[in-house]
């Protein structure tokens, strides 16, 4: 069930419905992104990627649900593929992502990925 639940929130979130996704958090959510930034708010991780990259999305490859007493964990793996500011394109970029439930909703995202190593800049020797 949770697996189903980390798919749709990723597929609403790619499509920026955020007020759907909020529907699967709970109070007191956070995210941590690469470099340790961390969010509280779905509209914070929107106007920070804006700065990062013009679109994304997840290519699904793989999903493990674990229990935790009370809690479930869900891994899921795949590849990041879309578009740099530059119009360049980002393709299979490796991402992991750590979603932790507690009573049906999502009360934390570990996010990981290579994405800082295909979007840092050029540096000429």
């Amino acid at each position: 069930m949770s697996i189903k639940r980390v798919k749709d929130f990723l597929r609403i979130m790619e499509e920026r419905d955020l007020v759907h996704a909020q529907s699967f958090l709970a109070p007191g959510f956070k995210m941590t992104f690469p470099g340790g930034v961390t969010m509280t708010t779905l509209e914070e991780l929107v106007e920070w990627s804006k700065a990062r990259y013009s679109r994304i999305s997840k290519t699904f490859e793989g999903f493990d649900e674990f229990q935790e007493g009370d809690d479930t964990v869900v891994y899921s793996t795949g590849m990041l593929n879309g578009e740099a500011l530059d119009g360049s394109p980002i393709s299979e970029v490796r991402y992991i992502d750590r979603f932790l439930f507690r009573g049906g909703l999502m009360i934390d995202q570990q996010v990981w990925n290579d994405l800082a190593e295909v979007l840092k800049p050029i540096h000429a020797e």
